[in-house]
C-alpha cells in the first residue's frame, strides 16, 4: 500500500524559496543589507570616543561601556517588539534584547573587544500574536577579555543564568536572527510577501542551515493554503537541524489537514520524545505534577533534570520538597543544601531559604494521639 506522504509530489526548495505564491518576486530585496545590520555610525563612533579609553584595559574599557549603556540615565534604552540594526538602536534607543545586543557587540568592537554573539538554550517561551504562536529564543553577548577571562552579557537578566547551555555562533548566524525576527514582525503585521523576502534573505545568508527561517516559511505557506510548499519548508528545517520541535510540531498539524495520519503519528512520537529529553521542559512537568501532590511523578521528572543539567538549583529544591512531602527528611536536607550551593546569587540563595526552610529548620517533635494527613502546598508558575 502506498502512503500518502508518498503519492504526494514534492515542491522543490528553490520553489518554496521563489515565494512566487505568497506574492514575493526574486528580485525583492530586504530593506537592510546585511552589512547594516552591525555597522557603526559617526553618532556612535563619538560615543565611543567619550565614553571608553581605548588605552585602558580590557576588563576597564568593558565596565566604562557597560556603565555608559546601562548605569546611567543618560544612556537610556527602552524596550519595544521591533528588531533594529544596531544604528537604529543606537540613535532611537529602541529596540527588542536582539536589537540591544546587537547594539552592544557592535559599540564593543569598535571599542577595541573581542565581542561575540552567543545562542542561550532557555526554557521555552512562547507569546502570541495575531493567531499565531511564537517560540522566543535568546542571543546574549560573549566578550573574550584574555588573561582575564570572559563576560556574558545579557540584556534579560532575569531569564539568563550561567547553568543555561550556551554556543557561540558567526556573525552570519545573528544575522539571520535579525532578518527571521524581521520576517515575523512582517507577518504578524500581515505584509506576508514581505516576511517571505526577509525570512528567505535569513536562509541565504546561513547556505540554507537556519531552522527557524524554514519553519517560519512553512508557517506562512500553510496559513495561505499551499501544503505542499509548507511541508517542503517543514522538512528542510528538519533537515538542517533535526532537533526542531516546532517544525515537527507543525507537520503533526499538517499532516492531520492532509488525512495522512501514518505521518502524523510519526512526528508526533519524535515531539514527544525530544519534549521528554529536554530539562527544562521536564522541570515545569515536575511542578505541574507537585501541584497536584503527584510527588513520586515530580521526582521522576527532576531526577532526569537534574541528571542533564546538575547545577539546577530550583530542581534541586523542588526534589527537596517532594522528599519532604513524602516523609524522606534525611534526602529532602542532602537536596536542600545542594540547592543553596548551587544558587547563582545572593537573592537567589535567599528565596531559596525562605521557601527550603521547613526542609532545613528542626524536624518537629512527633504528635502525640491520633495525627492526620495533611494535603502539601504548590508552586506557583
Amino acid at each position: 500500500m502506498v502512503s500518502a506522504a508518498a503519492e504526494r509530489e514534492r515542491v522543490s526548495r528553490d520553489e518554496v524559496l521563489s515565494g512566487r505564491l505568497l506574492g514575493a518576486t526574486s528580485d525583492s530585496r530586504t530593506a537592510v543589507q546585511a552589512s547594516e545590520v552591525l555597522a557603526l555610525s559617526d553618532e556612535m563612533r563619538e560615543f565611543i570616543r567619550e565614553k571608553v579609553n581605548r588605552g585602558g584595559t580590557e576588563i576597564f574599557r568593558l565596565q566604562q561601556l557597560t556603565d555608559a549603556i546601562m548605569g546611567t540615565d543618560d544612556f537610556k534604552l527602552e524596550y519595544d517588539e521591533v528588531t533594529r540594526t544596531a544604528a537604529e538602536t543606537f540613535h532611537l534607543r529602541r529596540g527588542n534584547c536582539l536589537s540591544f545586543t546587537t547594539l552592544f557587540v557592535a559599540l564593543a568592537r569598535g571599542a577595541g573587544l573581542k565581542a561575540d554573539f552567543q545562542e542561550v538554550d532557555i526554557p521555552p517561551d512562547w507569546s502570541t500574536g495575531r493567531d499565531v504562536f511564537v517560540l522566543n529564543r535568546h542571543v546574549n553577548v560573549i566578550v573574550r577579555m584574555g588573561m582575564s577571562g570572559t563576560r556574558a552579557v545579557d540584556f534579560n537578566i532575569g531569564e539568563f543564568e550561567s547553568t543555561f547551555k550556551v554556543e557561540e555562533i558567526s556573525d552570519r548566524r545573528a544575522v539571520a536572527h535579525f532578518f527571521n525576527n524581521k520576517g515575523v514582525e512582517r507577518m504578524l503585521a500581515g505584509d506576508v510577501a514581505g516576511a517571505v523576502v526577509y525570512l528567505r534573505q535569513a536562509i541565504l545568508d546561513t547556505d540554507g542551515d537556519f531552522s527557524p527561517a524554514w519553519t517560519n516559511l512553512g508557517l506562512l505557506y500553510r496559513r495561505a493554503g499551499h501544503l505542499g510548499h509548507a511541508e517542503t519548508a517543514y522538512l528542510e528545517a528538519i533537515r538542517v537541524d533535526g532537533g526542531d520541535y516546532v517544525a515537527m510540531s507543525n507537520l503533526v498539524s499538517l499532516y492531520q489537514r492532509l488525512g495522512d495520519e501514518a505521518s502524523a503519528e510519526r512526528y508526533r512520537k519524535k515531539v514527544d520524545q525530544h519534549r521528554m529529553r529536554n530539562p527544562h521542559l521536564r522541570l515545569e512537568l515536575a511542578r505541574e505534577a507537585f501541584a497536584e501532590q503527584d510527588y513520586e511523578a515530580a521526582i521522576a521528572h527532576l531526577k532526569y533534570a537534574t541528571r542533564k543539567d546538575r547545577d539546577e538549583p530550583e530542581a534541586c529544591a523542588l526534589l527537596a520538597r517532594c522528599h519532604l512531602m513524602l516523609g524522606d527528611r534525611e534526602r529532602a536536607r542532602s537536596w536542600a543544601e545542594r540547592a543553596l550551593r548551587l544558587a547563582e546569587d545572593d537573592e537567589q540563595r535567599r528565596r531559596l531559604e525562605i521557601e527550603l526552610a521547613p526542609v532545613l529548620g528542626p524536624a518537629p517533635d512527633p504528635p502525640s494521639g491520633d495525627a492526620a494527613s495533611i494535603a502539601g502546598g504548590s508552586t506557583g508558575r
